[in-house]
């Protein structure tokens, strides 16, 4: 029987392939080739299995032909128990891969694709494929722990989504022993039961050594630590004091008084703030370092701070964009010293409507630099020490702290989502070991900043919008209407609804559901599933609005020490101030800006992974500490593997199914519920409970917990 189908598949190939075909629906098929009516359904399997196998394609018209139909190209993500992803360029959706029809893919791959099921609407099934050529590899270079045998060893890779140990012949170790961290070059990528092969090209250091572990991940991001002689030579040459030639033709502002405001261990300081309030007017004034003077377009500064494309912010250090010589000296707004600013000066009504700005090009004299925690001091516990001290600032703060509260009242008004999140501040010992880990704060004093640069942000960017010329924009797409519609279904579950118009939701829905679930256990979940259901903030050339923060237009001006896009409309400004953008400069804007931008996003994507993965590494550190220890938690997460638990100080645990022994305990999606088979115990998102520390694995970055006593 089965030899009388493949007979009649290869018959139906072949009469596909012949020269005189002409392509055809299966009806037409099926009466050209004489095919019975009770064997028109055996056909019909034919041609499907034909299809999945990509010998042939159905047309839009549902006409077969030869060929590869539906077959995408795109950018292979593996998961670390074996199937993967492959994520397509202008689309939202993944393309499923199961682990058998990976076909020897490794992350960061580009793979061809073939679909063999489509999207299920209904199902909230999505698109699966399998992977039929790999067209170019992703990584060339993996990090990971060195492993010694006999005459040989093994490259355990930190990367979780590169799923095999890395072999390495022994003349090929550079004399790395068991516990070195290494970056090792493949040579081999394995297949057919192999596994692939690399010489280490460079030992980080052992696995203990102080910062070891955090230079591991950014080598496996691929971070560039150290900065080209040329470069450093190049920021010594132009970092020098402001001259009078540096200051001819810019607005003088030295005696206008302004401060910065940020964090005790900020070095970078590229944004200062002054207020005056006159005749019912607030007069504020955001003054931003102007780094373009000093890093040339297509300079060896330039192309570097483009390569990098932002500071990267880890544990134990930070990699910055453009060399200290800069970052931290003539590019900084250190209090008493001349610097050169671009500053945006805006007039703001009482009801916060900005009703006139100038920008301009402009000489800064900060007259002291503060610190948040001084400014909330101030403003928030009236600390009668701080008072004293910044006596003659207290009334600038206090109508800087009215008119912040003004700003975010009328953001709230249009819709503006606020999603706050608490990040984690790991505090390191001198050896590297985190010793505490809190939140970081939000206060008065950095919601002031963040109204203060939000405005400005907005303002340029509306400003630029209106000019019509090419600019680097800072968009948020709407979300994904069946993101949204799924997000619904699951709220109705808890009690809570969310219209949804015209098939999309307005920012001020999300707004209302962030409103109705403060303070309740549930929080946290929900507003987490309300982030993941929108989609990323990402540079474009072209204006699309900002959904998050409900706003037409929206840029980042505010940072170019440590951010590429900021200094490229920085540039544009200051064209566009001294009558330089002409016809010429604007074919080169419209040239570049589209590559500048989607780099620009994808540099920042490589940022967060990288901080994130430092934090989590830095959390299971600390968590070695806790084994057998019992902690209440929420439960923010469930799979069928298991469920996450996250405990108050923002640390995250899996509690594996299989450790859930009072029951055997199965996974009910569509509720988001463990539900016991035998006792009908019930866990849900959301819900409170205690939990034991069972394990924390450095190398895979993992926290186990089991269920501890009964909470509530």
């Amino acid at each position: 029987m089965e030899r009388q189908y493949e007979k009649r598949k290869k018959m139906v190939y072949q009469f596909i392939c012949d020269d005189f075909y002409v392509p055809m629906k299966m009806k037409e098929m099926a009466s050209v080739l004489q095919v019975k009516k009770e064997e028109r359904q055996e056909l019909k399997e034919i041609l499907d299995a034909l299809e999945s196998e990509g010998k042939i394609h159905k047309t839009q018209k549902g006409n077969y032909v030869k060929g590869q139909g539906n077959r995408l190209t795109g950018i292979y993500q593996a998961h670390a128990r074996g199937f993967g992803f492959v994520s397509i360029e202008g689309s939202d959706d993944d393309v499923f891969i199961p682990e058998e029809e990976s076909g020897g893919a490794l992350q960061g791959d580009e793979v061809e694709i073939q679909i063999t099921r489509g999207a299920g609407p209904k199902t909230g099934q999505r698109q699966e494929g399998k992977v039929i050529k790999i067209l170019k590899r992703g990584m060339s270079r993996i990090v990971g722990y060195y492993q010694k045998n006999k005459s040989f060893g093994f490259v355990l890779p930190d990367n979780q989504k590169f799923l095999q140990d890395v072999f390495v012949p022994e003349e090929k170790s550079k004399g790395a022993v068991t516990g070195h961290k290494v970056v090792v070059k493949l040579t081999s990528y394995g297949g057919d039961g192999k596994k692939p092969e690399g010489e280490v090209v460079e030992i980080l250091g052992h696995v203990n050594d102080p910062g070891t572990d955090v230079l591991s991940i950014a080598m496996s991001y691929e971070l560039p630590i150290e900065f080209p002689e040329k470069v450093m030579n190049q920021a010594e040459r132009v970092a020098k004091p402001v001259s009078e030639a540096d200051r001819f033709g810019r607005r003088d502002l030295r005696d206008v008084r302004m401060v910065t405001i940020d964090g005790e261990d900020a070095k970078d300081l590229d944004d200062a703030v002054s207020l005056e309030v006159r005749d019912g007017s607030f007069f504020l004034g955001v003054h931003i370092a102007d780094v373009t003077n000093y890093v040339q377009e297509n300079s060896a500064l330039d192309r570097e701070a483009k390569k990098r494309g932002t500071s990267v912010y880890l544990a134990d250090r930070v990699i910055p964009m453009l060399p200290h010589t800069l970052s931290n000296g003539i590019c900084s707004l250190n209090a008493g010293e001349d610097r050169l600013a671009l500053s945006c000066l805006m007039k703001i009504d009482e009801n916060g409507t900005i009703v006139d700005h100038e920008i301009c090009e402009s000489v800064i004299r900060v007259d002291r630099r503060m610190t948040y925690t001084a400014v909330k001091q101030i403003l928030e516990d009236e600390d009668e020490e701080q008072c004293r001290k910044y006596e003659e600032f207290i009334p600038m703060f206090r109508e800087m702290a009215r008119l912040s509260s003004i700003l975010r009242e009328k953001r709230h008004r249009r819709g503006a989502v606020d999603f706050d999140f608490p990040e984690t501040k790991v505090i390191l010992d001198e050896q590297g070991r985190p010793v505490e880990l809190k939140a970081y704060e939000r206060n008065t004093a950095t919601k002031l900043i963040e109204d203060f640069m939000l405005a400005a942000n907005e303002t340029v960017a509306e400003d630029f919008f209106w000019r019509e010329i090419p600019f680097v924009y800072r968009i948020h797409e709407a979300p994904d209407e069946e993101k949204i519609r799924k997000l619904a279904i699951f709220l109705h579950n808890f009690g809570y609804t969310m219209h949804i118009g015209n098939h999309e939701v307005h920012p001020k829905e999300i707004q209302k559901l962030l409103a109705k679930v403060e303070g309740k256990p549930e929080e946290p979940m929900i507003a987490r599933l309300a982030l993941r259901s929108m989609k990323q903030a990402k540079y474009t050339p072209e204006n699309e609005g900002h959904f998050g923060l409900a706003a037409s237009c929206y840029t980042h001006f505010t940072s170019p020490i440590r951010r590429y896009p900021d200094l490229q409309i920085h540039r544009i400004i200051k064209e566009t101030l001294r009558g330089r953008m002409d016809e010429e400069r604007i074919r080169h804007y419209q040239s570049i800006l589209e590559e500048v931008t989607k780099h620009a996003s994808e540099t920042e994507r490589r940022a967060e992974e990288a901080e994130r993965e430092t934090v989590k590494l830095k959390k299971v550190q600390y968590m070695k500490n806790f084994i057998g220890e019992e902690y209440e938690g929420v439960i923010s997460g469930i799979t069928k593997w298991g469920m996450y638990v996250e405990l108050p100080n923002t640390i995250e645990g899996l509690i594996h199914v299989v450790n859930m022994t009072d029951d055997h305990y199965e996974y009910i999606e569509d509720r988001y519920e463990m539900q016991g088979i035998h006792t009908g115990k019930t866990y849900r998102l959301g819900q409170k409970v205690c939990v034991r520390v069972m394990a924390a694995n450095e190398l895979q970055r993992t926290i186990d917990f089991e269920l501890g006593k009964e909470g509530d």
